[in-house]
């Protein structure tokens, strides 16, 4: 939410709404209970007032470029695309590695691939089948999926 927890208190208070503690944001069990009563206040002691809005501000800048950028991979995997339904590893290149990986990670899921399962060095194990080609063999991903280099192509499979 764009507002903080008193103000929303005030406003249902004002409306006669009920409002209603959730006791685990103060369980020390989960980590959001931890940033919020430990780590944000000793931010807050560092930097001065205002950390929390600027983190605020910059989560929502970087959702809006991670927004951009799934729109750009989404356009560019169909780029990438041979007739065959395999990826091109000479325009799979070409990309910047935020789109590159980005259409990889999309590849992997589409093949079967669990996307929890599907951390970020698989993604980077998988392009370095583009950007560090050596011959190296096959890449099994979670879901039974494999990735292999192919005659210029990225083959991505289950099996």
């Amino acid at each position: 939410l764009s507002l903080d927890r008193q103000t929303a208190r005030r406003a249902c208070l004002a409306q006669s709404l009920p409002v209603w503690d959730d006791p685990q944001n103060a369980d020390p069990a989960f980590t959001r209970s931890r940033v919020r009563h430990e780590a944000l206040p000793v931010l807050e002691k560092a930097l001065g007032k205002g950390v929390v809005e600027a983190l605020a501000r910059t989560a929502q800048l970087s959702r809006d470029d991670a927004d951009a950028l799934d729109d750009w991979a989404a356009d560019a995997e169909k780029a990438v695309r041979t007739d065959g339904g395999d990826l091109d590893t000479a325009r799979l290149y070409c990309l910047p590695p935020a789109v590159r990986r980005r259409v990889l990670r999309r590849a992997a899921i589409s093949a079967g691939s669990p996307a929890g399962s599907l951390f970020a060095r698989h993604i980077e194990e998988v392009d370095r089948l583009i950007t560090g080609w050596r011959g190296q063999g096959a890449i099994n991903l979670p879901g039974r999926v494999v990735v292999r280099r192919q005659g210029g192509r990225l083959v991505i499979r289950q099996g």
